[in-house]
């Protein structure tokens, strides 16, 4: 490479590195920054040390937001990333009509996650609600869909369904660019349908599995939308996530300082989940 292509690929670099740098970074290294302090977001501003941090630690409901968004992570990771596995594998076997599933399970990710939060909630209704309507139609009694035992159930069911298409046309790409070789080298080797997928398709996506776990992880960190709209956090904080208590505690509580750190805290819990995954998931990839 001649110095001269350096020059020319930091002027491309360089408008994404700004914008990058603008609206991620120095917003982040703001939050670490201001949450050392008492913040009303205005004119308040105090420096109070860790006191953020230490009332973090003891904050019960933090404590309910956290094991509340792990466990999103949790149907996250078996059922999105699952199911897109089962879709991807079942559509490449299909001859005719694969663009026409790739487009269909794709296309609740490009709704909006606040048109999908107000449909649910018109599905979970008690009076007039859609379910219980069928349930009223087959002579069942409405129910209550929306209490503190079912809350979390209820957002994660449309946070699942919003993004099983995402990682569907992912792993469906990584399936279609294996070279028929190898199913027809199995194929004179009596390796044929199940075990097809268990010993060549899976084994060759797998650094793509891989890749949609991480972006599982990292994307039920930023559930937000669907639970402010569903339930607001409650009833009684039964489905709060991170997400949620953050904007509360922000622009509701005007606590900006202890928002801060709760979204360093986000930011901190996903590296480490991050980190962690990828050691647990480490696997001599093949490469073909």
């Amino acid at each position: 490479m001649h110095k001269g292509d350096k020059k020319y690929i930091f002027l491309f670099l360089f408008p994404t590195i700004l914008l990058t740098g603008v609206f991620l970074y120095y917003p982040f290294l703001r939050s670490v920054y201001k949450s050392f302090f008492y913040w009303d977001g205005f004119l308040v501003s105090r420096f109070t040390g860790l006191e953020n941090y230490i009332q973090l630690a003891t904050d019960e409901v933090v404590r309910i937001a956290t094991l509340n968004t792990l466990e999103i992570m949790c149907y996250a990771i078996i059922f999105q990333v699952g199911l897109g596995v089962v879709l991807a594998v079942l559509v490449d076997s299909v001859k005719f009509g694969t663009n026409f599933f790739r487009s269909a399970f794709f296309f609740p990710v490009a709704i909006s996650a606040t048109a999908i939060g107000l449909m649910f909630t018109l599905f979970y209704k008690y009076d007039g609600g859609m379910l219980n309507q069928l349930l009223e139609k087959f002579g069942y009694e409405k129910v209550l869909w929306i209490t503190e035992e079912s809350s979390l159930i209820a957002v994660a069911i449309p946070t699942i369904w919003q993004y099983v298409g995402f990682y569907f046309v992912i792993l469906l790409t990584a399936i279609s660019k294996i070279p028929d070789d190898f199913y027809e080298a199995a194929h004179l080797e009596g390796v044929t349908g199940i075990k097809k997928t268990f010993y060549i398709t899976l084994p060759l996506i797998w650094s793509d599995i891989k890749t949609c776990i991480i972006l599982a992880i990292t994307g039920s960190l930023k559930v937000f939308e669907l639970v402010y709209i569903i339930t607001g956090g409650g009833p009684t904080h039964t489905s709060e996530v991170l997400g949620t208590y953050m904007y509360m505690k922000t622009f509701t509580s005007s606590a900006w300082g202890y928002g801060s750190t709760i979204a360093v805290f986000i930011v901190l819990l996903g590296v480490v989940l991050s980190f962690i995954a990828n050691r647990l998931l480490k696997k001599e990839e093949i490469t073909y």
